[in-house]
């Protein structure tokens, strides 16, 4: 059986048709998806449960905890959701990082 998982970032000027990868192994999938918004994010992850039968969804540390219930209400129980977060510099660089791109 393959593992497969999906990873999700947000940036504001992704083209999620465009901004996308897949990293295989004979055991593992890894789809990598990067959207504009939450209404996008919340489609690709529902299609990507559909058409590639994901299991498992990280998302990046942008997802706030209501985006994360939202894609898990959205894909259902049987799929796993999670947000990459850690200790307190996990959090914040990326935020720091994301507002000076995203100021640019």
């Amino acid at each position: 059986m393959t593992f497969k998982a999906a990873f999700l970032a947000h940036a504001p000027d992704a083209e999620p048709e465009k901004h996308r990868s897949l990293v295989e192994t004979a055991m593992y999938k890894l789809f990598t998806v990067v959207v504009k918004n939450q209404v996008q994010a919340v489609e690709e992850c529902k299609r990507l449960v559909k058409e590639e039968g994901i299991h498992s969804v990280l998302l990046c540390p942008g997802f706030s905890d209501r985006n994360v219930a939202e894609i898990a209400e959205a894909v259902g129980e049987n799929v796993g959701v999670a947000a990459a977060r850690g200790d307190s510099p996990g959090r914040r660089v990326p935020a720091e990082v994301r507002i000076k791109a995203y100021s640019s």
